[in-house]
């Protein structure tokens, strides 16, 4: 017999599987299992995604629901990993807690770099693989270097077609080929959840304002983060619209919104804050927004490409600078919805939904980044990322990069070309240890 398990820590992976398994993009089997997990800092107190709104409509495609985190009970899912010499036990241990017995497992995860995903691959050594990607992440190189004997039984890349023409760049250091979840079975499975959340208010064509908790992420500091809202908030009005919801992230303090409303009232317009969990994509069903405005949010894109709506970037400059280092996994989505999308100012581009660059363009720079944060995992991209840099730096591309990491990698853009020998010379290095010693010994 064959079992096919599938990790989901939110609902809207869960709906990109429903969609996967509606489209026909995996094969029959057996018995299909929906491993549910619950990655909040907090998971005692945070619903897990089969307690959200709509997980009902999505839980006919599997024949059982487990837990993870009841799995492993008292670890937390992020910050736990089998020791290798456990892993035969954890498994058996599995197979008799889950009812698998002798058969044969196959595996979709999420996020296989880390945990939980990569320690349930592990513990199911024998496993074939799909990785699903439901978000911008998947246009990025992967996150760290991944053991072969994980990477090489990944056979497939399932991702929405969130940027058409835009290949992912995630796994492809083990030559895995992406394949896309039809975007009409997509929006045939989000329709399912439209009329979730009954304590929604009827509103219709107002601007919908997405939280996304970056603090949380020490990416920003929490009075950024707010300042960052405010901005949004400024954005929409700006543009004429005098209703306008904010969606807050589930686990964001409830400061955020007062902050919004105190600036609501001084700016004059009708400001609702929602309270009800539901993904941003039953909104654009529900309220047909004229208007999305948000950070990097992978539903800036949904709007955008799945439905059609005005969208509109804030901060995106500011986290481009600020994301360190600067192989953190979240540049790549940054630069995209940056390159992409228009900031509330740019009223013509908003009404218009103009896009920034070609996809063409957005492929070259999305490469080049790509190489610059992983250059060690992606060795190949480096030609093409020379050749990027050497065209397009005099444009607008500086504030995608950063000069301290083009130097280390003696890329175009990092230092003279005359002194390019220098980041791979051994003896220059030695010059430079030996003066910073100097210079410690010289401090005390």
């Amino acid at each position: 017999m064959t079992t096919q398990i599938f990790m989901a820590s939110t609902l809207y992976g869960t709906a990109t599987l429903a969609a996967a398994l509606d489209a026909g993009c995996f094969a029959p089997a057996d018995r299909r299992i929906l491993l549910v997990s619950n990655n909040t800092a907090t998971p005692e107190t945070t619903p897990s995604v089969d307690r959200m709104p709509g997980f009902g409509r999505l839980r006919t495609r599997f024949d059982d629901v487990v837990s993870w985190n009841e799995a492993i009970f008292p670890f937390h899912p992020g910050g736990w990993q089998p020791r290798p010499e456990d892993v035969p036990m954890w498994e058996r241990y599995l197979r008799l807690a889950w009812g698998l017995g002798d058969d044969d497992v196959a595996l979709a995860v999420e996020s296989i770099q880390v945990h939980p995903a990569l320690g349930v691959t592990q513990i199911f050594a024998d496993a074939p693989i799909t990785v699903y990607a439901d978000g911008l992440m998947s246009y990025g190189p992967t996150r760290n270097k991944l053991d072969p004997l994980v990477g090489t039984r990944v056979e497939r890349l399932l991702h929405l077609d969130l940027v058409p023409g835009l290949t992912p760049l995630l796994l492809t250091e083990f030559g895995v080929p992406p394949e896309v979840v039809p975007t009409p079975v997509f929006t045939k499975v989000l329709a399912e959840l439209a009329d979730t959340g009954d304590d929604l208010p009827a509103l219709t064509e107002p601007a919908l304002l997405l939280g996304q908790y970056l603090s949380a992420l020490n990416i920003l500091s929490p009075d950024e983060e707010e300042e960052l809202h405010v901005r949004m908030l400024r954005g929409a009005a700006g543009l004429g619209h005098e209703r306008i919801v904010f969606k807050p992230h589930p686990s964001a303090p409830a400061r955020f919104a007062r902050t919004l409303e105190r600036e609501a009232e001084r700016l004059g317009v009708d400001l609702t804050v929602l309270d009800t969990p539901v993904l941003a994509e039953v909104l654009y069903q529900r309220m047909r927004p004229a208007l999305v405005v948000g950070c990097f949010s992978t539903g800036l894109l949904t709007a955008s490409a799945l439905y059609g709506l005005p969208v509109a970037r804030v901060g995106t400059g500011t986290l481009l600078d600020r994301l360190s280092p600067y192989e953190n996994s979240n540049r790549v989505p940054v630069t995209v919805v940056d390159a992409l999308l228009p900031e509330p100012s740019d009223h013509a581009a908003v009404t218009e939904q103009r896009r920034g660059m070609d996809t063409g363009a957005l492929t070259s720079l999305v490469r080049a980044v790509g190489y610059a944060m992983q250059p060690k995992i992606l060795p190949e991209l480096r030609p093409e990322a020379e050749r990027y840099l050497a065209e397009h730096l005099n444009g607008g591309a500086w504030r995608y990069f950063k000069k301290k990491r083009l130097t280390s990698l003696g890329l175009p853009g990092g230092i003279p070309q005359r002194l390019a020998f220098l980041p791979r010379s051994a003896a220059a290095r030695r010059v430079v240890r030996r003066a910073r010693k100097l210079r410690r010994s010289l401090k005390r």
